[in-house]
């Protein structure tokens, strides 16, 4: 019994131990000096708070032992007793200190739940996690990248993982099975293609820690979107498409650019949403349905059916129960 006792004290942390053996001292002199001189300190109580106020050298002066035993003892206490306080104390400045650079290299677990993992530093997630920090509705972000040192963000509201997406280590570290959802995006530092493998290889490494996670992931190449669906990304954002489809329409039409950054900005007060059919609509065509909800704020200008999409379709378009509405809302 003592021996596993022994063994539990030698394993707890060092700050623990201080602490612990700094109690002990004061709790065996409080009660010694009040058999020592039980007229000067009448209960135990006036004995630990005598030995509380000596061994932190504060010195009240409101209890002082009148014996030479006393006084010895109390050398001892002065002795001892300060020696542990000072080494708890200069140890929790150490561990509160280490803990804080701990969290800021991205050395610390997250622990909380329904957060957004994102993938990688680069212009594009910071974009996003600037915005996210403007919106009205607030979510935690966890943000993994191996090429960072340091949290480049001072608030609580992004928590750094420092390492690489595909290791196990890493993930555990994000508390990947407690995320929301994740955004992988493309690595800055490597070609389009090696870039492309990367978040193929971190979207595998995060399926399969976690099946169940709604995965965004970023392919600047063509060949590699099959691949990325293959791997189980939810969805895939193909960014050098999307831009090269702006710039197309930009030759051709004058302005288009910024109406369409205009219209996809979530704080400009308008949302581009994909919602579900109610079921006393499913008897509405393409051009009924449009003007029944543009009295509620709400502009619908197309029709998602399996994996096409029919934007601003012929009014007699005809809108099945399965469908999916393209809108844009306030």
């Amino acid at each position: 019994m003592l021996q596993q006792l022994y063994f539990k004290f030698v394993e707890a942390p060092i700050i623990l131990r201080i602490f612990s053996m700094a109690f002990f001292f004061i709790i065996v002199f409080g009660i010694a000096i009040h058999v020592i001189e039980p007229q000067t300190f009448p209960t135990i109580f006036e004995g630990i708070w005598w030995a509380v106020v000596t061994a932190s050298t504060v010195g009240f002066g409101d209890y002082a032992p009148k014996t030479t035993l006393g006084r010895l003892l109390g050398i001892g206490l002065i002795f001892i007793g300060a020696g542990f306080l000072s080494s708890y104390f200069v140890n929790l400045a150490a561990t509160a200190v280490t803990s804080q650079n701990a969290l800021k290299e991205g050395k610390t677990m997250y622990t909380k739940k329904n957060h957004l993992v994102i993938v990688g530093w680069n212009e594009r997630s910071k974009e996003i996690i600037d915005q996210l920090q403007e919106m009205t509705i607030s979510r935690h972000i966890v943000l993994i990248d191996d090429s960072l040192q340091t949290n480049p963000y001072t608030a609580n509201m992004v928590h750094f993982i420092q390492g690489a997406p595909y290791k196990e280590e890493t993930l555990k570290k994000a508390n990947l099975e407690e995320a929301n959802m994740a955004l992988v995006t493309a690595d800055q530092h490597k070609n389009e293609v090696y870039a492309d493998m990367n978040s193929i290889l971190a979207l595998v490494a995060m399926k399969g820690y976690c099946p169940d996670l709604y995965c965004v992931v970023e392919i600047l190449t063509k060949d590699q979107v099959i691949n990325a669906s293959r791997a189980g990304a939810n969805e895939v954002i193909e960014t050098n498409r999307h831009a090269s489809s702006i710039m197309l329409n930009s030759l051709y039409f004058d302005g288009i650019s910024s109406t369409v950054i205009h219209l996809l900005d979530p704080l400009n007060g308008g949302h581009l949403k994909i919602a579900a059919m109610k079921a006393e609509w499913s008897h509405l065509n393409f051009g009924q349905l449009a003007p029944l909800l543009l009295q509620e704020h709400t502009l619908l200008i197309g029709i998602q059916r399996e994996e096409k999409t029919y934007i601003n379709p012929p009014f007699e378009f005809s809108i099945h129960p399965a469908d999916k509405l393209l809108i844009i809302q306030r």
